[in-house]
C-alpha cells in the first residue's frame, strides 16, 4: 500500500514563506516523477512544480522564480519551497506520484492560506 504523507501548510502573511513536503512510503517501483499541484475554490485543479527522476523541473508560469521544487530520492521525498507568497497562491496543495506502469497516487492535500 503506497501512501502519501503531506506536511508544511498553513496560514502566513503575503510576502511570507512556506515549505512543502511530501513523502512516499510503500511499494513504489520506480517513481518517475514527484510534483506539486494545488486547487483553489471554483479552480480546477493545477500544476505547480513537477520534478523528473531525471532531475529536470517545470513550474507553472505564476510561480516562477518564487516557488522551488527539490526531491531526496533516497527518501522519496518531495518539497516545495514557496517564497513570496500571494493571496492568489491560496490553495489546497496536492502532492503526486507518478510511477511505472502507469502508477499515479495523490495525497490527501494540505491547505495554504496567504492573507493580505
Amino acid at each position: 500500500q503506497v501512501q502519501l504523507a503531506e506536511s508544511g501548510g498553513g496560514l502566513v502573511q503575503a510576502g511570507g514563506s512556506l515549505r512543502l513536503s511530501c513523502a512516499a512510503s510503500g511499494n513504489i517501483f520506480s517513481i518517475n516523477a514527484m510534483g506539486w499541484y494545488r486547487q483553489a475554490p471554483g479552480k480546477q485543479r493545477e500544476l505547480v512544480a513537477i520534478a523528473t527522476s531525471g532531475g529536470s523541473t517545470n513550474y507553472a508560469d505564476s510561480v516562477k522564480g518564487r516557488f522551488t521544487i527539490s526531491r531526496d530520492n533516497a527518501k522519496n521525498t518531495v518539497y516545495l519551497q514557496m517564497n513570496s507568497l500571494k493571496p492568489d497562491d491560496t490553495a489546497v496543495y496536492y502532492c503526486n506520484v507518478a510511477a511505472a506502469y502507469g502508477f499515479s497516487r495523490w495525497g490527501q492535500g494540505t491547505q495554504v492560506t496567504v492573507s493580505s
